[in-house]
């Protein structure tokens, strides 16, 4: 079988994997440190941060993207070639990636583990139930709606409003049967009736506070101060105020511990957490960042979906919280997904068309304004498709050199690490420059309303904001609440600047509607929403996992 036939997972299975001993060697990590999952996968004990705290920090890279097409333009791929290149030219180099959810392994978008001669492995496990930490969250997450619902069952002490639960089930899959549901059904001795609902695992608050939390202590406070309900005085229940706190930090001792694996040319690679981008904030966890940066010389990160999303949370809430100041941004941005922004149709996107690149530019132009806002030069990467004909790729960089900005093209997709020598020569130039002068967009004490203004105009490029009736109630109490001084979380569409997908490009002339707000008060956010934003998915009509089996001799098929 030649190579373009392979599919991922059979070049995932053909990986000379090292011991996660000797990748885990390479960083300067004991066995002392290395909590065992098997040959290929270990976790790292958070002990070691303590042990590095004076040690100067690495470099640290975001990799962002142009707004995404439903298909996905390769960030992950980009992300883990860029770092095996970095580490072919010299310089030590960690990949951080969030965990893949098991929702849409099984249902549409895929796994989250790269793709072609740029994946990390044991891509099976990490695309699966890895090392069980959304197993952990997932039952942390409905721990608290156990002890919610059986605090009411058992007196209801603190006068919960049953009609003012605002805390739902998880669960990591894909199901539009549980979005909305009636519990305690059944008599007296099976619970007090109200309605209910499940989000994917990865929509949980458990999630987001799991990835901003620092250490145990600080996941612990967090998980207390999760807003689960009102009472019927309309003040907030807190998970501390049903003792939910410590039995939930307890499920979770294991899983704040990052996970160790390695790339296909046995790059280290931390992946850990894994929040929904437009519903949460979309960044791997704060811990494997700092025990990347602790341990590498570079670590190469990323943020979900496109730069107006993944990389303006990043900046704004995983930077704010973490203490981090991003040395440099890649933007990737590939032809057919330009093309798309230009209008062409989805048939058509594998011919040269430069009249609907050129008009699906403005794009990509916009990003680069965006990331240049927080006071960083961002790169443009050019994921190149075998469809894609060298005049395009030329249109591109000359459009980019108009702005001031490198575009590399890169194929890591094909070439692994090789792809990306170029680009990550670039990255070191640019870090070696020390130009960036990172900066917040808002300040959080401005008011919920100016900071979301701020998001809308400067980022997406919006006239203004509307606010429903019902989110400017929601803003007055987090007002008399003590809680507009918190980050703003956008929940929007990834395909589009706007709110609307269908806007695609640079839409001008339109205004962001945010119909109510969602208090994720554990996180350490407020989340606005805007769109129809779905927090558990459905399975498409014919699902991924139909292709998905496991054969007599162990061997893995369909996935991806």
């Amino acid at each position: 079988m030649t190579q373009e036939f392979k599919t991922d997972v059979q070049i995932a299975q053909e990986a000379k994997m090292l011991p996660i001993s000797e990748v885990a060697k390479q960083i300067g990590i004991s066995d002392d440190y290395l909590i065992h999952y098997g040959k290929y996968k270990a976790k790292i004990d958070l002990k070691l941060l303590e042990e590095l705290k004076d040690k100067e920090d690495g470099k640290l890279i975001l990799v962002s993207a142009i707004n995404p097409t439903p298909a996905g333009e390769g960030k992950t791929t980009v992300n883990i070639g860029l770092s095996m290149a970095l580490n072919k030219i010299g310089k030590k180099t960690i990949t951080t990636l969030r965990e893949p959810s098991l929702g849409p392994s099984f249902g549409i978008k895929g796994g989250a583990a790269g793709g072609g001669y740029s994946q990390v492995v044991p891509m099976e496990d990490i695309n699966l139930h890895f090392t069980g930490d959304f197993h952990a969250i997932t039952t942390a997450n409905n721990l608290i709606s156990a002890l919610l619902d059986n605090h009411i069952q058992q007196g209801n002490l603190l006068d919960i409003d049953t009609r003012r639960v605002v805390w739902k089930r998880v669960l990591d899959m894909n199901d539009r049967a549980l979005r909305n549901i009636v519990v305690g059904l059944g008599g007296k001795p099976n619970g007090v009736p109200r309605e209910d609902g499940f989000d994917i695992t990865v929509a949980s608050e458990i999630m987001a506070i799991f990835c901003l939390a620092t250490d145990l202590e600080d996941l612990k406070r967090r998980i207390g101060d999760i807003v689960i309900a009102y009472n019927r005085k309309n003040e907030p229940i807190y998970a501390r105020d049903i003792e939910a706190q410590g039995a939930c930090a307890l499920l979770l001792k294991d899983a704040i511990n990052p996970n160790l694996v390695q790339t296909l040319e046995n790059t280290p690679a931390i992946i850990h957490g894994g929040p929904f981008a437009n519903i949460a904030h979309g960044c791997n966890s704060v811990t494997a960042l700092n025990m990347g940066l602790k341990l590498g010389d570079y670590v190469v990160t990323e943020a979900g979906f496109g730069a107006d999303l993944g990389a303006e949370k990043f900046f704004n809430i995983t930077a704010r919280y973490g203490g981090f100041e991003p040395d440099a941004t890649v933007l990737v941005a590939t032809v057919r997904a330009l093309k798309h922004h230009g209008g062409a149709a989805k048939e058509d996107l594998g011919n040269e068309d430069l009249e609907k690149l050129e008009i699906g530019m403005p794009n990509l132009e916009k990003h680069i304004e965006n990331v240049r806002k927080f006071g960083i030069e961002p790169i443009v990467a050019i994921n190149q498709f075998p469809t894609d004909t060298q005049a395009e790729i030329d249109l591109i960089v000359e459009k980019c050199k108009l702005m001031g900005v490198e575009a590399v093209p890169i194929q890591v997709w094909a070439k692994g690490g090789d792809g990306a020598i170029d680009l990550a020569k670039k990255v070191v130039e640019v870090v070696d420059k020390g130009d960036a002068n990172f900066k917040f967009l808002y300040d959080v004490n401005q008011s919920i309303p100016e900071k979301i203004e701020t998001i809308a105009r400067e980022i997406y490029g919006a006239d203004g904001v509307d606010f429903t009736k019902k989110a400017q109630k929601a803003i007055r109490d987090y007002e008399k609440l003590g809680y507009d001084k918190l980050p703003i979380c956008m929940a929007k569409t990834q395909y589009s600047f706007s709110d609307d997908p269908s806007l695609l490009a640079r839409p001008e002339g339109f205004r962001i509607t945010v119909r109510n707000f969602k208090l994720s008060r554990g996180a350490g956010f407020i989340v606005a929403l805007t769109g129809d934003i779905m927090t558990m998915p459905g399975l498409p009509k014919v699902p991924a996992a139909n292709k998905i089996d496991i054969l007599e001799n162990g061997e893995i098929v369909g996935l991806f």
